[in-house]
This record gives C-alpha cells, structure tokens and sequence, in this order.
C-alpha cells in the first residue's frame, strides 16, 4: 500500500466517526478553567525536613499519621513574575483543607482564589500573607493570586486524594 493511500484512508475513516458528545463536553469544560492573560507558576523544590518521607514529584513533602482519621497533607511551593506561592493540602474526614501564604505581600487589594473544577472560594490574604480554605471536595485544586496592576498567577492543578 503506497503511503498517500493510507493516508486518504485514514482521513475518510476519520471524518465518518464524529467525536462523543462526553468529550466535547469535558473540553469545553477544561477550557472554562483556564486564566486567560495569567502567569503560570512554575514547582520550585522544598527541602524536604528530616523524618519526612518525600514523594517523587518535585517541590512535595508528604507525611501521613496510622491514627483513625489519618491526616494527609502535602506541601507545595511556585513561583512566577516575583511572586511565591506556598500551599499546604489536607484532607481530613473527607473535606479538602487548603492553607498557604503569599510572599512578597501581594498588596492591599489582592485576593487569591482557591478553585477546584465545581467551586471557587477567594480570600483576601493576611497582613503576613497566609490564606486558608476549607471545606473543599478532595480532587483537583489551583490556586490563583489576584493583585492590581498585575497579571493573575497560577499554580497548576494539583490533584489531593482523600
């Protein structure tokens, strides 16, 4: 079989199969995710504290507790356009807890956004820069830091399992 044969086959084949709705629906949803005009904030590497098992994905410290009702969280660090982003998550009976700080101080009228896929809770930051959410769904989480004058930065999507 020449090449250009394949090829036109490969194109009618792909024309007569149209794409399922569930996933034209799942891209329109992902698309409705993003931050447009907004920095990424890339995974800058933590040390990991002694006694602390580390996890193989960079800028991630992960500890559990053997109690009933184990606690478990990760700690996470990103940096983008002279902004660092830290964010501690936690899930505990079920509920995803998100907890971090902003540094250098974002200024008076910032706001950080803590989103998941179904919601999105904004804090205003403390005057030290920490922020805190709770309550969450535990899955997919972001966190985007709202300042004037500025583009929005954003971490990426972190999935926290319960």
């Amino acid at each position: 079989m020449r090449e250009e044969y394949l090829l036109a086959a490969l194109r009618m084949g792909a024309g007569a199969d149209p794409v399922p709705e569930g996933v034209s629906a799942a891209a329109r949803a992902v698309f409705g995710l993003r931050v447009p005009g907004g920095v990424p904030a890339g995974p800058v590497d933590l040390p990991v504290p002694p006694g602390t098992r580390s996890s193989a994905e960079a800028g991630t410290a992960q500890t559990e507790t053997a109690q009933a009702g184990a606690v478990q969280t990760g700690v996470r660090r990103f940096s983008a356009d002279g902004l660092v982003i830290d964010i501690e998550t936690a899930v505990t009976g079920g509920r995803m807890e998100v907890a971090g700080q902003v540094s250098p101080l974002p200024g008076p009228d910032a706001r950080i956004e803590v989103r998941t896929p179904h919601i999105a809770k904004v804090r205003v930051p403390s005057g030290s820069g920490h922020f805190a959410v709770a309550g969450l769904p535990p899955g997919w989480v972001s966190v985007v830091c709202h300042r004037p004058g500025h583009p929005p930065v954003f971490t990426r999507w972190i999935h926290v399992r319960p």
